[in-house]
């Protein structure tokens, strides 16, 4: 496993952007998938990205607007999020695994989580 540690999260107007970051430990990083999934009050956990070493994938309610990237040499990945709307709002967590899926369970490393709020 791999500890993960987002930061990044915080207030901002409908139209704005906020990137998030997280920070993973050990050496071998870069053969992870990594993932950013977000969970709202009173809903369940969603998929919003993930990236593998060739290519990412985002879901449909951010594509367009959110961007995965990764250094691998900051043992970091990064979700710059443009054109934030209210719906937005939710903890965003960060997931490290071995499998290209949008299902949470398949990934076995998680941080603790950051606040987004996009206020209207």
């Amino acid at each position: 496993q791999v500890r993960l540690v987002e930061s990044g999260g915080g207030l901002v107007q409908a139209g704005g952007s906020l990137r998030l970051s997280c920070a993973a430990s050990g050496r071998t990083f870069n053969n992870y998938i990594m993932g950013w999934f977000r969970q709202a009050p009173g809903k369940e956990r969603e998929f919003v990205a993930f990236i593998t070493r060739s290519g990412t994938s985002y879901s449909d309610s951010v594509k367009g607007r959110f961007t995965i990237s990764r250094d691998n040499a900051k043992n970091t990945v990064y979700l710059q999020m443009d054109s934030l709307k209210p719906e937005d709002t939710a903890v965003y967590y960060c997931a490290a695994g071995m499998h290209e899926t949008t299902r949470y369970a398949l990934y076995n490393s998680w941080g603790q989580g950051t606040q987004v709020t996009v206020s209207s």
